[in-house]
């Protein structure tokens, strides 16, 4: 008989550093800001030529300069070494694909945060671990590189190519800058990724591989062959004469999700770990569930069937009964099916505690940020119990009848304080994949 999670480990892990670049805020602070306010970051598409598709929107992350210099050097080798001035160096910068960017300066931030790096000289690198997923990699240099072979030959191809495109680069970066010879993993499953990335990094954490883990994910596929597949999917909003009200989980009039990109990277830490150097701790993970649906590779299972297994497989993992959260943090991409299969297993699954539940979906203000949409739901998540804010559903005028239904309250255009003891995020992905996580207050 196998042994479940509980019974291999009671290692506790906790929330202790938060670093956030998405189309809101180009920092955590700015991010949980504009969430709080319910402001859209969508937008019409600045990167390219967008003549001839039929959407010409999106959620870019703007005014960002990934070799800006950090507010205050970091010393990952101890304060004998090499200080880190830069999660980008300028140097760097031509080497690195657009997610690596948006990536490292989101790590470096939540490593900040942390509180780490003054008592890194007490750490064991070995002890210290990423876990930093990309669902897509580095599209966009894929498609510049492709072009420029064609136009000028083998010989314009640049030798760094290859490091500008492989999905884990990322996370071995990462673990270059800050000193980290822990694990190191780069998860892809869709737009489950960064659920599961931070699943995974709290298991590693659980059996002892590792006493902190970084976490999350991140992506950067705006492309004319990312956006125009997608349209041609008829998945996408084309809702170009009003971006910022294109995103509209739950809402009778939507018609599709908004791409985005971002990177939303989290510091895991072993409880009491974090205790004895006395970091300030947002809350605790304190379960994970992951199934797959084995049913279709784009929708999914009739009734949410994988997705209430993976919400339960969490509940059950964290000890928490339904009754105990407080807060949803819904995957609610604003697709016509989706959102309402979601809803239905999340009213399921809360069928005894619907009247003290909220719903919310923060899509509706960042777009999907793809392998990075399971980190940033667990944000607003983690932000909900440290803060008492639940943020809001935008642009939710009128409701789905089919989620009307449900009872279920989806926090609709404003945000709403409420003191929460645990929250659970969703993140679901093509192939039918699936991650619920449990945060709870401590």
């Amino acid at each position: 008989m196998s042994q479940t999670p509980a019974q291999i480990s009671r290692r506790r892990v906790v929330v202790t550093g938060l670093g956030a670049v998405t189309p809101v805020g180009n920092t955590a602070v700015a991010t949980w800001d504009a969430l709080q306010a319910g402001r859209s970051g969508i937008g019409p598409l600045t990167r390219y030529d967008t003549t001839g598709c039929p959407v010409t929107i999106g959620g870019e992350v703007r005014n960002f300069d990934p070799a800006a210099p950090l507010p205050t050097p970091l010393y990952p080798r101890g304060a004998a070494g090499e200080p880190l001035t830069h999660a980008v160096s300028p140097k760097e910068v031509k080497r690195l694909g657009r997610f690596s960017h948006l990536g490292l300066v989101a790590a470096v931030e939540a490593y900040a945060d942390s509180g780490l790096d003054g008592v890194r000289a007490t750490i064991s690198p070995e002890r210290m671990g990423v876990n930093v997923g990309v669902a897509m990699g580095g599209l966009p240099e894929v498609v510049a590189t492709q072009e420029l072979w064609k136009t000028s030959g083998y010989r314009k191809i640049s030798p760094f190519f290859i490091i500008q495109a492989a999905p884990n680069i990322l996370a071995g970066q990462l673990a270059i800058a800050l000193n980290l010879k822990g694990p190191n993993m780069s998860v892809a499953s869709a737009c489950a990724t960064s659920g599961h990335a931070l699943g995974e990094s709290l298991r590693a954490i659980q059996r002892g591989d590792a006493d902190v883990m970084i976490a999350g994910g991140a992506e950067a596929v705006i492309t004319p062959i990312v956006i125009g597949a997608f349209a041609q999917m008829k998945a996408l909003s084309t809702r170009n004469d009003a971006p910022e009200k294109a995103s509209r989980p739950y809402d009778a009039d939507r018609d599709g999700f908004v791409l985005g990109e971002g990177a939303v990277v989290f510091v895991l830490e072993e409880l009491e770990h974090a205790q004895k150097r006395g970091a300030r701790i947002y809350a605790e993970l304190c379960g994970y569930g992951a199934t797959a649906d084995a049913h279709h590779i784009s929708m999914l299972a009739p009734e949410a069937e994988g997705s209430q297994r993976s919400m339960r497989g969490a509940l059950a993992d964290a000890g928490v009964a339904p009754a105990q959260v407080g807060f949803v943090a819904a995957h609610a991409t604003s697709t016509p099916g989706g959102d309402v299969e979601e809803a239905g297993a999340i009213a399921s699954v809360f069928a005894e505690a619907k009247g003290s539940l909220h719903v919310s979906g923060v899509k509706s203000m960042t777009g999907h940020l793809l392998g990075a949409a399971g980190a940033m739901g667990a944000f607003s998540a983690v932000q909900a119990i440290k803060q008492g804010v639940i943020s809001p559903t935008i642009n939710l005028d009128h409701i789905e009848p089919a989620c009307a239904s449900l009872g279920l309250d989806f926090t609709a255009n404003v945000a709403v304080k409420k003191h929460v003891d645990y929250a659970l995020a969703n993140s679901f992905g093509f192939g039918g994949t699936n991650a619920s996580l449990v945060f709870g207050r401590i």
